[in-house]
């Protein structure tokens, strides 16, 4: 068995429909850079409000990856 390091980055996604989206955004963005990505928790979810509706919805999750 490989003895394999990991790193944690925490990142916030947004989306105006959903939190679902708001996490997959922060995934596929930080794709673009980061390499070896294999895990996520969702730590914190929570929104903006405008004139009484629900304008966005923030995702704060961790992301692992294998460091090379």
């Amino acid at each position: 068995m490989a003895n394999n390091v990991y790193k944690k980055i925490e990142l916030v996604g947004t989306s105006p429909n959903s939190f679902t989206e708001a996490t997959a955004n922060a995934i596929s963005r930080a794709a673009q850079t980061i390499r070896n990505m294999t895990w996520f928790e969702v730590v914190e979810q929570r929104g903006a409000i405008a004139d009484g509706e629900v304008r966005e919805y923030q995702v704060t999750v961790r992301v692992g990856f294998r460091v090379e």
